[in-house]
């Protein structure tokens, strides 16, 4: 893993709200691994979580209930609680100084927050109103380090994206639902499911069906003409991040039962042509993108970048490009591109 470029600058105050998810405890693990430069560190949760000690360098530190807790001198506060937190909160910590890397969907349609993949559109950082900073949803994250270099060089018109979903997508919930599908109906379920067996799966809490030996082509509830909440983030965040904001986005989010690791398959079309060779040069030199034979999530988790392969062309429209895209949902697509941004705000 490649070190932050801002270790030797000076140190800041940080504080985690959401500490004892499963991203917030990859927020603190990815400032550990990357050198970020902590001048000292606080931990955030809910009112239950209070107290509890979590390792930080070699020592503990007690979790602070976030709905109580005087956020003065902190700098930098990352936000990895829900949306309905970052709403209560995160404007009450940007007042008392700190800018706030926020991790939910709470803020990034907001057009005085900067919504920014750290390799694509850092420029974005030169204008922080509110003093939030939102990071991108973890599909459209493993889509844009691809996306962004493409478009630079012809032009992105239109996208045509089926998304492939990891369990832990939906937290800590997400994988143990999986986890009690697949041990409630036991080693034989996916070979009685495949015999046409009726399997007797625990109702789903998470998603309209089973997730276990299935997969799930409805995320969350419809919003808009037919396409899901999960659709339309992946519509209007790739339209702010990539500044088209008419692009046509057509979206069809699948969970599927994987632990982690979300992937793509998109169909692009775009202004100018741009052969399979040019594509393929252009990413092999793109930050944060790896080439692969054949990406896969199980080979993408836990590494930083977001791995592209299946590059060819795609000969139902003009200019258009297929290709395949995997990332680390919980790292490159929370964690990691959340302590990036906190990296450029210290360049800067």
């Amino acid at each position: 893993m490649n070190a932050s470029p801002n270790a030797s600058a000076s140190p800041v105050h940080v504080g985690i709200v959401g500490a004892t998810g499963l991203v917030g405890t990859l927020m603190r693990e990815t400032l550990a691994q990357r050198g970020f430069p902590v001048a000292s560190l606080r931990l955030f949760a809910s009112a239950r979580s209070a107290g509890r000690l979590l390792p930080w360098q070699g020592a503990d530190i007690a979790v602070e209930e976030a709905n109580t807790a005087d956020y003065a001198g902190l700098d930098i506060v990352f936000f990895s609680a829900g949306g309905s937190t970052s709403r209560a909160l995160a404007e009450k910590v940007a007042a008392a100084g700190a800018t706030v890397i926020d991790n939910s969907s709470a803020w990034r349609a907001d057009p005085d927050v900067p919504l920014v993949v750290s390799e694509v559109n850092p420029e974005a950082l030169t204008s922080i109103p509110k003093g939030i900073v939102a990071n991108p949803n973890c599909t459209t994250m493993a889509a844009i380090p691809v996306l962004g270099p493409l478009h630079k060089a012809a032009g992105l018109t239109r996208m045509v994206a089926s998304t492939y979903q990891a369990a832990s997508g939906g937290g800590v919930a997400g994988v143990e639902e999986l986890e009690e599908q697949i041990r409630t109906t036991g080693p034989d379920s996916a070979k009685l499911a495949h015999d046409g067996t009726a399997v007797a799966f625990p109702a789903p809490k998470k998603w309209a069906v089973p997730l276990a030996f299935n997969v799930v082509p409805f995320n969350y509830v419809l919003a808009e003409e037919g396409y899901t909440e999960e659709e339309l983030k992946l519509r209007d965040e790739t339209r702010k991040i990539l500044d088209i904001p008419d692009l046509p986005v057509s979206g069809t989010c699948v969970r599927v039962p994987v632990y982690t690791g979300h992937s793509l398959s998109i169909n692009a079309q775009f202004e100018r042509d741009m052969s399979v060779a040019d594509a393929t040069d252009i990413l092999t030199k793109a930050p944060g993108v790896v080439l692969a034979d054949i990406p896969n999530p199980l080979h993408a988790s836990g590494q930083d970048p977001v791995f592209v392969g299946r590059i060819r062309k795609d000969p139902t429209v003009q200019n258009g490009l297929a290709f395949f895209v995997t990332g680390d949902n919980l790292r490159k697509g929370a964690a990691l591109n959340a302590v990036q941004i906190a990296e450029a705000l210290l360049q800067r």
